[in-house]
């Protein structure tokens, strides 16, 4: 399941949105899993999110395709520091003379020092499975790394570009609002949406619960506050650019609300983690077919595995802090 690096030759697959926003596919596990967002404001540039080490040739290509040099771009921003989004950003501004990368609060010290960001990985993963997927996590240089306060305003080249803390998915998770394209940069706090699953009703989403911070009060709040910003689209890592945002946003609250029906109703069972994967499996086979997904069954677990094991393992972590909690 771990991707393979991309030949040194590899062309970047992109997709141009409009407004100066690219998408950049990191093949992280598969096509259209994983994407980083180019960010371009007469000749600057940003990154937002990077994928991993083998996505890094990936970026800079896409920079040399749109005629930029490493050294036109400003920012690396990371919505969170989950190794699909940042395990690259240490290889990453090792090649961008001019960037700073911009982390929150909680995640920075990570950033900078990633040997306990490794070892949550590993808690996750595995560690054999982790060093195949993510190789060696380049720490960055403190004074390369800008702490993203909610509500602070980036300047790209005259181009504003805000961060606001939204910690439902993760602690250290914030999102990055455009008001230039009407769009925010949801890192996983609004959710995923595979194209795959695209249909005649358009697109499907689902909630992101991955270990170990999934809190569903705070998700509802993510969504919200997205939102709040009035955005015409949404850029998700996972994957790409969403446009029915208001039937989306009823989608996430009423998925939030459901996994954790599904987590409570499964709690007390001996084999809950199975019983869990089971539930959420099912919940979203069922979403999908109504949806409209065409496919067989197999074709949607190829689609969908990764999400339902790690959705399954975050509700067992929710119950198991809650438990925890009341004693």
């Amino acid at each position: 399941m771990a991707s393979k690096p991309p030949s040194p030759n590899k062309r970047a697959q992109l997709t141009a949105l409009g407004d100066g926003i690219i998408a950049i596919d990191t093949e992280y596990l598969r096509p259209l899993q994983d994407a980083s967002h180019l960010i371009i404001q007469d000749g600057r540039a940003a990154f937002v999110d990077t994928g991993t080490n083998d996505s890094v040739p990936l970026l800079l290509d896409a920079l040399e395709q749109q005629g930029l040099a490493a050294a036109d771009v400003d920012y690396v921003f990371l919505t969170h520091i989950h190794l699909d989004h940042a395990g690259g950003a240490g290889l990453l501004m090792r090649e961008l003379p001019e960037a700073r990368c911009v982390v929150h609060p909680r995640g920075a010290p990570h950033m900078i020092n990633t040997e306990l960001l490794v070892a949550g990985t590993i808690g996750v993963y595995g560690e054999e499975k982790t060093r195949e997927m993510y190789g060696e996590v380049l720490p960055i240089e403190e004074s390369r790394v800008i702490v993203a306060d909610d509500e602070a305003w980036f300047d790209l080249n005259g181009r504003r570009l805000q961060t606001l803390h939204t910690e439902g998915h993760a602690r250290h998770h914030y999102v990055l609002n455009d008001p230039a394209s009407r769009g925010v940069f949801t890192g996983d706090n609004f959710g995923i949406s595979y194209r795959e699953l695209d249909t005649v009703n358009g697109e499907f989403i689902y909630p992101t619960t991955t270990p170990a911070s999934f809190d569903p009060d705070e998700a509802h709040k993510s969504v919200n506050r997205i939102m709040a910003c009035e955005p015409k689209q949404l850029f998700l890592t996972h994957y790409s650019r969403v446009t029915d945002l208001e039937r989306l946003a009823a989608d996430m609250h009423a998925g939030i609300d459901a996994y954790v029906e599904l987590a409570l109703a499964n709690k007390d069972e001996d084999d809950r983690d199975a019983k869990i994967q089971q539930a959420m499996d099912d919940h979203l086979s069922a979403r999908a077919r109504d949806h409209g997904f065409k496919g067989d069954r197999d074709a949607l677990w190829s689609i969908l595995e990764l999400d339902i094991v790690l959705n399954a393992q975050g509700l067992v972590s929710w119950l198991q802090r809650l438990e925890k909690h009341h004693g």
